[in-house]
């Protein structure tokens, strides 16, 4: 999901506002890691008009029906006892090889046979978060706001190289956060943390023309304070979004694709081992 610049940007001032009179309280910085498997729920994708283009099942006709590795980083700085900043960088890329049984359409290009599909997806994140209940290394409930820089890049190429369809381009993405942690006593904890949004041309952005989108990133977790720098979790995580309508903005790079009509949907779930530690002050 895209959002056009000036929600976006208003929304970053708004972090960075928030915390820019922090100078003199606490920081306290740690590095999160956690690795594990991706199985993809549903993956649809449209480019074009529905009447000349196929909708694109990637689950049943795109090799993506088994489990694919997921990673995730993240940098913790909390300031004071109230606030924190997180860094997200999540990578994602899947590249599947089929033989297609039947025509496919896409943006316009029709591939039949053998064809590899790249799925890029990665993308940065800077997220504040408010603690309004609690305290740090006890129970809490945290709520916010995010800034997602989306880096897509979609292809479909036909194994003897005459056929390319691609689609890729930045996107800016404003959403609301929450967290929350409960400590169940003996070192072991349970959180939970889910950023989203939910927008259409109607609603928050000031685009003129008609599209709608969401993404929604949530996650559960149970850990273990293994000691006082460094807990251990398991965690499963829910991650989707949708993206449909025709965009108005300029198609000038050749990467883009050459439609700028487009329905994406997908839902994913993924199950990980990481760790937190809290790094020297």
């Amino acid at each position: 999901m895209d959002i056009p610049r000036r929600s976006a940007l208003a929304l970053t001032a708004l972090l960075f506002a928030s915390v820019s009179w922090s100078q003199g309280l606490a920081f306290v910085p740690q590095a999160e890691a956690e690795s594990g498997a991706i199985k993809l729920l549903l993956h649809t994708y449209r480019v074009g008009p529905a009447a000349t283009s196929s909708t694109f099942d990637f689950v049943n006709q795109g090799g993506q029906e088994i489990l694919f590795p997921f990673n995730r980083l993240t940098a913790l700085l909390d300031i004071g006892e109230r606030h924190e900043l997180r860094f997200t960088y999540q990578p994602l890329e899947i590249v599947t090889t089929v033989n297609f049984r039947s025509a496919v359409t896409v943006d316009g290009k029709t591939f039949n046979g053998p064809t590899r599909m790249t799925y890029g997806f990665p993308f940065y994140r800077t997220t504040y978060l408010y603690r309004f209940l609690g305290d740090p290394g006890e129970s809490w409930l945290s709520a916010g706001a995010a800034i997602q820089l989306r880096n897509a890049s979609i292809r479909f190429e036909s194994l003897d190289g005459s056929t390319l369809a691609n689609s890729q381009n930045l996107g800016v993405v404003p959403a609301l956060a929450l967290a929350g942690r409960l400590d169940l006593g003996g070192g072991l904890f349970a959180a939970f943390d889910a950023t989203g949004i939910y927008a259409s041309s109607a609603f928050i952005n000031g685009a003129n023309f008609q599209f709608e989108g969401s993404i929604l990133d949530a996650s559960a977790r149970l850990g273990y304070q293994a000691g006082r720098s460094v807990e251990v979790f398991m965690n499963g995580r829910f991650f989707g979004g949708s993206a449909a309508g025709v965009s108005g903005y300029e198609r000038s790079a050749w990467g883009n694709s050459e439609s700028g009509e487009t329905a994406n949907y997908i839902a994913s779930a993924a199950l990980t081992l990481g760790a937190t530690v809290r790094l020297p002050e």
